[in-house]
């Protein structure tokens, strides 16, 4: 990038994070970034830590991290904090272990609703459908 790093506007700075205008704007009323103060009759100008902030965001929503953890992560983000940041990446990979093991179920239980279906072909009621009023 040829400009400066301190004279990112925010829609350059959108383009280098992949985002859009409107995210980083969301990102702001959420209290996920600051927004720079308007010189007097000027825009507003972004620098490399702003950047660096939404690609952290970005990772982190990559990871699963809700905003409200991203929020929390932004807390610890000068490094010296491993523990906390440990604890809160054990618990959601605790939840992601979970959401699995329901997905697991969910494959396993379709996959016996498909069979019965292909199974019971021609019967005037479906196997799926049925099963799915009854539940």
């Amino acid at each position: 990038m040829s400009e400066p790093p301190e004279t990112l506007t925010i829609g350059v700075l959108a383009d280098a994070a992949g985002v859009n205008v409107e995210t980083i704007r969301f990102y702001q009323r959420k209290g996920l970034m600051q927004e720079p103060d308007r010189p007097l009759g000027g825009i507003r100008r972004y620098g490399g830590p702003d950047l660096a902030r939404v690609r952290f965001i970005k990772s982190a929503q990559r990871l699963g991290f809700s905003l409200d953890e991203i929020a929390d992560l932004l807390k610890l983000e000068d490094g010296s904090h491993c523990t906390e940041a440990r604890e809160q990446a054990e618990r959601k990979l605790a939840d992601v272990r979970d959401r699995l093991a329901d997905l697991r179920r969910i494959e396993v239980a379709l996959q016996g609703l498909v069979v019965r279906c292909c199974a019971t072909s021609g019967q005037v009621q479906c196997p799926l459908i049925a099963a799915l009023q009854a539940a």
